[in-house]
């Protein structure tokens, strides 16, 4: 055993400490001014990985789990729902700052803050569960191949837990060969289930369906290595499985700003790259914009192009599907651009191709949606004729150590 003391948080949610020998270790649930014992569970060169023990003291900003799942099974979901919530924001705002700094090599003043979640409980509109040995829920935490069954998840909406518990009560009605199963809510208030199975036997959804006797639910089956079918309960074309915040009203908020900061686009060419179902490249048309939309996910392509040929906005918007790095070096040069990747950041040929225009002078501005602080530091570094205008940090997945991003980068 080993006594160490945590001074922060680190990116991914671990406590920092240092051992006698002067190499750093890394404990999860462990928080800053804690006097922790800990036992070695991996060794490297410059680091190593420990396990906590016993608090031996317990640091100020250290608090009671919300979630029995968090202690009792140890649960992977959550990695910071023993800090008070200010220290959650400022660990994220410290986490963006070091990235920044250490990869993006950029000189920075202070730390960014980090807005505050208008619910920092019962605000995820999807989750995804886990199947093993008869057993649904999440994975206690470093053990991906273990599920605890789940009761209750503190962070999700309390409508989809209702759901939840009613699809629970019949488990025998759901697929032998489950491998996951989603639960979602739509914008339009529908709810889903999406059953994730290993082999491609047709799930038959309807006695579930008739079991839950829920208007507005729609049962989906995804079989190994296909397209997600709607097989019971409400019919629609709603895309289930693509890309939507998690947190829906606080993304919003968040795109609206991204929308916002890159001032007046009335008559100008933007790129919305990584569109989704279409909310940014409407609103972008709403300001007069005429957008090129690029998404890879068929079905969300054909939910925005049926909603952004219904609306009424002044610009014109263009759908492309594929994959953006594909797509964006064909596409006829934009003045601004709004881009929200996945968590990988830009692949390389679409960060050259958006420095290629800033430095041409024909790319003037890059609002860039980040939820991982290191991808978007890497990214920003690659953009040398883009400077980093405007920052701002969101906690759009509180008691998680994710952390949400809005960076305005300007032609140079």
């Amino acid at each position: 055993m080993t006594r160490v003391l945590i001074r922060a948080i680190a990116a991914g949610g671990d406590g920092v400490g240092t051992l006698d020998d002067g190499k750093t270790v890394f404990v999860p649930r462990s928080a800053p001014g804690d006097t922790a014992e800990i036992a070695i569970v991996e060794q490297r060169a410059r680091f190593a990985r420990g396990r906590l023990v016993a608090l031996l003291e317990r640091g100020p900003e250290r608090t009671e789990p919300d979630c029995p799942h968090y202690v009792e099974d140890e649960c992977g979901g959550c990695q910071l729902q023993h800090l008070d919530y200010p220290a959650q924001l400022a660990a994220k705002g410290r986490v963006v700052g070091d990235a920044l700094r250490r990869i993006g090599r950029l000189e920075l003043d202070a730390d960014p803050d980090v807005v505050p979640a208008p619910e920092p409980w019962r605000y995820r509109a999807r989750v995804t569960l886990g199947a093993a040995l008869g057993r649904i829920g999440y994975h206690p935490l470093g053990t991906p191949a273990h599920v605890f069954d789940l009761r209750d998840c503190h962070i999700a909406r309390t409508r989809l837990m209702d759901l939840w518990r009613a699809v629970s009560r019949h488990r025998p009605l759901l697929p032998d060969r489950l491998a996951s199963l989603g639960l979602r809510e739509d914008r339009e208030g529908g709810s889903h289930v999406v059953a994730v199975t290993d082999d491609q036997r047709a799930w038959d959804a309807a006695p579930l369906a008739r079991a839950l006797g829920q208007e507005g639910v729609t049962l989906w089956w995804r079989p190994h290595g296909g397209a997600a079918r709607a097989v019971a309960g409400a019919q629609g074309a709603y895309p289930v499985l693509a890309f939507e915040q998690v947190h829906p009203a606080f993304g919003a908020r968040i795109r609206d700003q991204a929308v916002s900061a890159l001032g007046p686009v009335n008559g100008q060419r933007v790129w919305d790259l990584y569109a989704g179902t279409g909310e940014t490249a409407r609103a972008l048309s709403d300001a007069g914009a005429d957008v090129t939309a690029v998404e890879i996910d068929r079905s969300a392509v054909a939910w925005g192009i049926a909603s952004t040929r219904n609306a009424s906005g002044k610009g014109d918007v263009t759908w492309r599907r594929g994959p953006v790095e594909d797509e964006a070096v064909a596409l006829p040069d934009p003045e601004a651009v709004v881009a929200n990747p996945p968590r990988t950041g830009l692949a390389r040929v679409v960060a050259e191709r958006l420095d290629m225009l800033a430095s041409s002078g024909r790319l003037t501005r890059l609002a860039y949606l980040s939820c991982d602080a290191a991808t978007l530091a890497r990214d920003v570094r690659r953009l040398p004729h883009l400077k980093l205008a405007r920052l701002t940090a969101y906690d759009l997945f509180p008691q998680t150590a994710h952390v949400e991003t809005l960076a305005l980068l300007e032609a140079a």
